[in-house]
């Protein structure tokens, strides 16, 4: 009640601290929690439950796996649905709490991929058009730290960002949870830019190979004199799309520069792009 109460406009840190470390005592600590902030978030009161969600945060970053794996149940995943959803609270809770509702489930989202329900249900809400885009996350809200931290994680190669991080997210100092905030950011937006870089070059290696094949095939009917008109513009349009992933390649080339292996693919990727460009010419030249 103390950490959550309204009329308090500040966070009232030391007792949220108190509230994380009865939660890590208590056997029961992480259910018990969880079920008295469900129905803090959902109060008619704004700042009550703004209060709540500032708690709820501060746990995931100080009460470990036993209140991530509580947390991550459709039981309290739904509890938040029904702050958003108008066939529940949501005719009356306010703009500032859903967003912040929003906000908070995002952003487990990137923190815990592995946990299908949070992704689900996420999903789920952009599906039924309560969530129209990803919220941008400002620099004063508390994200949760990495827990598990996916491999290959910067924190897993940097350690003085690592260590820092550490320090930061153990401060009952609201200016040290902003900073640690604001690396956590960066490194997510680190992260996220590798993760679509690596997503891209997927992509395109998979589209070459796969335009690759089938020009051959209508190159092979071609030489055979079989070729449908319809093939003829399949053929046509191959070709206009293999070139345009020649310059494709050449940037996600420059990318990966720092990573050979990856380098390879696409290198091996442009060098059957390039044989099946000179083939076409060859054989269509030839006709």
């Amino acid at each position: 009640d103390k950490a959550t109460d309204p009329s308090i406009a500040g966070e009232n840190w030391e007792c949220i601290q108190r509230f994380c470390d009865q939660v890590n005592t208590d056997s029961e600590g992480p259910l018990f929690a969880l079920r008295l902030l469900a129905h803090k978030i959902q109060s008619p009161q704004e700042g009550e439950a703004l209060h709540a969600l500032t708690v709820l945060e501060t746990c995931v970053n100080n009460c470990g796996d036993r209140f991530h794996s509580e947390m991550a149940k459709f039981r309290f995943l739904n509890e938040l649905i029904k702050v958003l959803s108008p066939k529940y609270y949501g005719i009356w809770s306010s703009e500032k709490v859903k967003s912040r509702v929003v906000e908070v489930i995002f952003s487990w989202t990137v923190w815990f991929p592995q946990e299908v329900k949070i992704q689900d249900a996420y999903q789920m809400l952009k599906k039924q058009g309560i969530v129209k885009e990803d919220p941008k996350l400002p620099e004063d809200k508390i994200l949760p730290p990495p827990s598990p931290r996916p491999q290959n994680s910067i924190f897993d190669t940097d350690e003085e960002k690592s260590k820092l991080l550490a320090r930061l997210l153990k401060s009952s100092h609201p200016e040290d949870l902003q900073a640690a905030n604001r690396l956590i950011q960066s490194v997510v937006k680190e992260e996220q830019e590798k993760s679509a870089q690596v997503s891209r070059r997927v992509n395109a290696i998979s589209e070459v190979s796969e335009n690759v094949k089938r020009m051959d095939e209508l190159l092979e009917n071609y030489r055979r004199h079989e070729l449908s008109p319809a093939d003829q513009e399949t053929l046509q349009a191959l070709l206009q799309r293999c070139e345009k992933l020649r310059p494709l390649l050449f940037r996600l080339a420059n990318e990966a520069v720092a990573d050979e292996e990856a380098l390879a693919e696409i290198l091996q990727a442009n060098d059957k792009l390039s044989r099946a460009l000179g083939q076409y010419r060859q054989v269509v030249a030839s006709q």
